[in-house]
């Protein structure tokens, strides 16, 4: 999405999602694009409960959502169970050239779109044999790893990886690299 207030970053979220992860990606946008960088989406705007039991309402359905210019993908231990939402799969394959970041469980979610076939991908060491059951060119475990528009972590802290390989391509390196430096991360 791409209007006068600047391109939109989507973040799926799902009940158990990680709120460190899908913190620490809002945190990373909006340093870089300003209050209005991300949406969350779902099937629903039904509220949802986070992996540590806070409630979060996303902004909008799937199916509403105007073209995102890049999507982050949080982890979390409801991961696997929304991976099988046919809904969020056909909404991550359809979307799966944009720059893409995705942490720890949120791997999953990707490997069931289909988007991993073929790629190398990092992610959490004990992943890594679910990880190669998605048909990935390689799997680096407990690394960060960057293919083309796609970053994919471990979970917990790095996911401020994912989140800044994906504000570099959406509002450029220097915007990324300032956001960095204002997290700590320089």
């Amino acid at each position: 999405m791409t209007d006068a207030a600047g391109p939109v970053v989507a973040i799926p979220v799902y009940a158990g999602v990680s709120e460190l992860e899908l913190g620490i990606m809002v945190a990373v946008c909006r340093l870089c694009g300003g209050a209005e960088a991300t949406r969350t989406v779902n099937r629903s705007r039904a509220s949802i409960v986070t992996a540590g039991g806070l409630v979060s309402t996303p902004h909008v359905l799937y199916a509403a959502l105007p073209d995102p210019a890049g999507l982050l993908v949080p982890g979390g231990p409801g991961a696997q169970k929304a991976a099988r939402d046919p809904l969020l799969r056909e909404f991550l394959a359809r979307h799966a050239a944009l720059p893409t970041g995705a942490s720890g469980s949120g791997l999953l979610l990707l490997g069931d779109a289909g988007t991993l076939r073929g790629r190398p991908v990092g992610g959490p060491a004990d992943l890594e044999g679910t990880l190669w059951g998605y048909a990935p060119d390689e799997v680096r475990p407990g690394q960060v790893v960057t293919d083309g528009g796609l970053t994919t972590t471990p979970g917990g802290l790095p996911a401020l990886h994912a989140a800044l390989a994906v504000a570099a391509r959406v509002w450029g390196e220097d915007v990324a690299k300032d956001a960095a430096r204002r997290l700590g991360h320089a």
